[in-house]
């Protein structure tokens, strides 16, 4: 009995070095290694040139970037740590670094580092991260988180120029780039007075992080330069949730004096206001008005009526911190810390 024959897949072609090139070309492998690697002083003529590059494009030459950042300390590669790399924020901020570093002919190592528990980070994720990305020679790191807070990096770190994102170094060693929170907050609450509302409650987050303290902050000083004063009555925290959002909407709109605003310091306690507010058979937003924070688009896009919302700028702060990480790699000094970028109100249909 004949036994069956199958197809065999053709045979793995081994990598083509500058040797092959050289034969090709007809020319020798200094030659080669000259131009591939723009060397200026070389005495080798244009026709030369032009032979050696017809051969790399017909046999697919691809130069070894270990052996090339090797050999000049150097790997175009930038690398980024952040904790779950599916979280809609991390992948903003990821977008905003990628886009900035492929204008600057820059590459991103992306290494997830998981996320955050109520005891802090993984440390031993974020180490193993950090090591691993300066394995790959990076000349320079990012680190980002998902939610605004104080950070203590790996200590490894410091062996390259490395950038904070949406976090600050607890340790005040390392620049970052940070949402502008109290400037957030402020124009919020600019916007309900625009409108005409003078009682506004607050919606308030976990009280005494950094969101909480900078969007607080912008809110009295918007009200301060309305001659009006933040009524403590009004201000309850909804814990950052949507339930916690409802229960604390609940607590204010049953209040004798119920506010005609509410400034929820983020979406996703908005989402749960409206239900509170809704089971009063109040309208929005012609009985009361609603802010937001964050703009989780999934939540502020899809409510009725739409959300108003104050952004958090991800793109923007990981556009930054490649911008400030090339200037680092550069040699030039960074003279502030810290750099704030704006939150921007975006109009829907809630004021």
């Amino acid at each position: 009995m004949a036994k069956s024959t199958q197809a065999q897949p053709p045979p793995r072609q081994r990598g083509v070095t500058m040797t092959d090139v050289a034969r090709h070309a007809g020319v020798s492998r200094t030659a080669v290694s000259f131009v591939l690697s723009n060397r200026e002083n070389a005495s080798i003529s244009e026709e030369t040139r032009t032979r050696i590059n017809e051969a790399v494009q017909a046999l697919g030459y691809r130069p070894n970037a270990g052996a090339r950042a090797l050999a000049a300390q150097r790997s175009d590669w930038y690398g980024i740590v952040t904790e779950i790399v599916t979280a809609p924020f991390a992948v903003d901020i990821i977008k905003g670094a990628q886009d900035q570093a492929w204008l600057d002919r820059r590459f991103l190592l992306i290494a997830p580092s998981d996320q955050a528990d109520a005891q802090g980070p993984n440390q031993g994720l974020e180490d193993a991260a950090v090591e691993k990305l300066l394995e790959q020679r990076v000349e320079g790191l990012l680190y980002a988180a998902t939610y605004h807070r104080a950070v203590h990096v790996p200590e490894s770190a410091h062996e390259v120029p490395t950038v904070l994102i949406n976090c600050f170094d607890a340790d005040g060693r390392l620049p970052s780039i940070i949402p502008d929170e109290r400037a957030g907050g402020k124009v919020a609450v600019e916007r309900l007075l625009q409108a005409g509302h003078t009682r506004i409650g607050v919606i308030d987050l976990d009280p005494g992080i950094p969101a909480s303290v900078g969007r607080l902050a912008g809110a009295r000083e918007a009200l301060a330069a309305a001659g009006l004063d933040l009524d403590p009555r009004l201000v309850v925290s909804g814990n950052a949730t949507a339930d916690g959002g409802y229960e604390a909407a609940c607590t204010i709109l049953d209040l004798p004096d119920r506010p005609t605003a509410l400034f929820c310091l983020n979406d996703r306690m908005a989402m749960g206001a409206y239900d509170a507010i809704k089971e009063r058979g109040l309208a929005i937003p012609k009985d009361i008005a609603v802010i937001g924070f964050d703009n989780q688009e999934l939540i502020a896009a899809y409510l009725r009526p739409k959300l108003t919302t104050v952004a958090l700028p991800f793109e923007q702060m990981g556009a930054l911190g490649v911008q400030t990480l090339a200037a680092l790699t550069a040699g030039q000094p960074i003279t502030a810390s810290q750099q704030l970028v704006d939150c921007p109100l975006l109009e829907r249909s809630s004021v």
